[in-house]
């Protein structure tokens, strides 16, 4: 197995590539694939296996006779490793425990006797699609990569589904073009050596949540901090958020024990009541060997900013777009500072806490221990007692809730009570949509109610896996952007192993009303400082969005004259100018605009990479 380098590669973070059987049909494909810049990885044979883009840094593979095996992102096992589990591959199913056992985020690649398989990670971070081109099955990292080779536009039907406010699942994870197949995260695709016969096959699922804390408390603390270590160990300079919140300061931390050299990053809320800036400073007393940068707050980006001049190629809706200038802002600062990656917090909020939803079932099973939990719950987020009970006694199945879902898409939004202790938040949409959207999003809903499974027969668990994957879709396109802007992020809390040292605590201990993250509490205690422990907020930014709507009103009304989504009839654009004039209209507190904006952009910067050339 060779590696061709047609000209220097892309920069680290921004891995992405094509996987093809090793058939001369397949190899003819191939060639289409291959851009300037691009890379090839080859079969024994000589014939193309991946073509992409890739940073030598991102990769690691191995061969054994005909058989070989990839992997691409970041993980530190190493190529001779590798070959001892391509020596011993004689069936593909061998392959879960290995995605199963290794940590850090990544592709992985298998090719033997002639089949392909293809996985990416459980969160959704890392995503593999497929599709048929000229007779020959190709899977994918990106999907718009199988899109551009078909020459197809957007479906107009996934573009009405993803106007819901929210897309529910598993609707926010299909393709955006109808040929182009999305392989669920827990699944693998498998390409037969006819190079046409495919299938997934699951290679992951959630633990049992059945953990006492205490036991659990050093297996998150060990994941945690070998996703960390994957990302630190090479040493050199690297970046991390330091909010002072639970999360980003367990990473600094974590960060600060390594070979790397540490710069802090924080960036003050506009809000005189966020207390960021006081958390980060009492941690940075304990972190003599970090420097600490300060970002001036009044000089940070809105939310809404620079939405017009977006051009990063994503390959479905984003609503990242509405915080991309806020995300970036501060990246080439510190890749002047010598940082060669940026560590954030994210997704701790999504595998430190979990949803109220468990104590649906919990009321059944431990009834005594769930009312005084519940009666914590409502004080804490002032559910009325009517509402909450109701909650409690609805007992629907998921594919029930979906279609029920689909006659109420008009209704108001639901209540917080329902959508804490239910299936999720129903979808919605507004008045802006048009009927005939409204018509092709309900007709979605219906179809896929009637064979919907939940992600989980509990519905705390459907709710905390579904959070997690739609938090990894945004920030799998965020991750683009960065590595596009010069310096790449990476989340650890949202490694696989770290969700899944998460998962395993016991319902009861990971979500109450009494303590806050208490998971991330018992797991860093000893490396991150009492005091910085005994947070108990979280800014939230409102002030940012709020002054974005009004400050940058001429953007969201430039943004739909001649709105692509209305020029599909999906919305109405007077509707949406109207609104953009007045940006204190009820409601849009709510960030019920997200969706929409995030397609309408993402269809601007589609057609703006398509434009023909001059």
């Amino acid at each position: 197995m060779t590696e061709l380098h047609e000209s220097a590669g892309t920069g680290p973070g921004d891995a992405h590539f094509a996987v093809f059987t090793d058939r001369a049909d397949a190899a003819a494909v191939a060639r289409s694939f291959a851009r300037p810049g691009s890379l090839t990885l080859t079969h024994a044979s000589g014939r193309p296996w991946l073509v992409g883009r890739w940073h030598d840094d991102e990769v690691v593979t191995a061969s054994a006779g005909t058989t070989a095996l990839a992997v691409i992102g970041c993980c530190p096992v190493d190529a001779d490793e590798l070959r001892r589990h391509a020596a011993a591959l004689r069936d593909l199913a061998q392959l879960d425990a290995l995605a199963r056992s290794l940590p850090g985020s990544f592709h992985l690649v298998a090719t033997l006797d002639g089949r392909i398989r293809v996985q990416g990670t459980a969160s959704g971070l890392r995503l593999v699609f497929h599709a048929e081109i000229d007779g020959v099955r190709v899977a994918a990292t990106r999907a718009d990569t199988l899109a551009d080779a078909l020459h197809l536009d957007p479906d107009v039907e996934e573009l009405a589904v993803r106007l819901l406010w929210p897309a529910p699942y598993p609707l926010f994870e299909t393709s955006l073009w109808r040929a182009v197949t999305a392989v669920p995260p827990e699944d693998a695709v498998v390409v037969a050596a006819d190079g046409r016969t495919v299938r997934h096959t699951r290679w992951w699922s959630p633990p049992d949540p059945v953990r006492p804390l205490a036991h659990a408390a050093p297996l998150i603390r060990e994941a945690l901090r070998e996703a960390v270590d994957a990302r630190t160990r090479q040493g050199g300079t690297v970046s991390c958020d330091l909010s002072g919140g639970l999360d980003s300061t367990s990473v600094c931390f974590l960060a600060d024990r390594s070979p790397a050299r540490v710069v802090a990053s924080t960036w003050p809320g506009r809000d005189p009541a966020d207390t960021d800036l006081h958390w980060a400073e009492q941690a940075m007393g304990h972190l003599p060997d970090v420097e600490h940068v300060v970002w001036d707050a009044d000089a940070s980006p809105l939310v809404y900013e620079d939405l017009l001049d977006i051009d990063d190629l994503l390959d479905e809706p984003t609503i990242g777009v509405m915080d991309r200038s806020r995300v970036l802002h501060h990246l080439p600062g510190l890749a002047a500072r010598g940082s060669r990656l940026h560590l954030t917090g994210i997704g701790g909020d999504h595998v430190a806490w979990c949803s109220e939803a468990y104590y649906h079932r919990m009321l059944r099973t431990r009834p005594l221990f769930a009312v005084r939990q519940l009666r914590g719950f409502r004080a804490l987020w002032q559910w009325p007692l009517g509402g909450t009970a109701r909650a409690l006694a609805d007992s629907r199945p998921y594919r029930h809730w979906l279609r029920d879902a689909a006659g109420r898409l008009r209704d108001p939004l639901p209540s917080s009570v329902a959508t804490g202790l239910g299936w999720g938040t129903a979808p919605r949409l507004f008045d802006w949509v048009t009927p005939e959207a409204e018509r092709m999003a309900r007709r979605a809903l219906l179809r896929t109610a009637a064979t919907a499974a939940p992600l989980h027969p509990d519905r705390g668990m459907h709710s905390d896996l579904e959070q997690i994957r739609s938090c990894a879709r945004v920030i799998r396109q965020w991750d683009r952007m960065a590595a596009r802007a010069g310096l790449p992020m990476a989340s650890p809390f949202l490694d696989d192993r770290v969700i899944e040292a998460c998962l395993a605590v016991r319902p009861s201990e990971r979500v109450t009303p009494w303590r806050y993250k208490p998971v991330l509490g018992a797991a860093m205690r000893g490396i991150v400082p009492e005091g910085c422990l005994r947070r108990t907020t979280k800014a939230t930014a409102s002030m940012d969005a709020s002054n974005g709507l009004r400050e940058h009103r001429a953007d969201l009304l430039a943004l739909w004259e001649e709105s692509r989504l209305a020029e599909l009839g999906l919305v109405d654009g007077a509707a949406l100018r109207h609104l953009a004039r007045r940006p204190a209209s009820p409601g849009l507190s709510d960030a019920i605009l997200y969706s929409t904006i995030a397609a309408e952009v993402w269809l601007r910067g589609l057609s703006r990479a398509h434009a023909p050339r001059s």
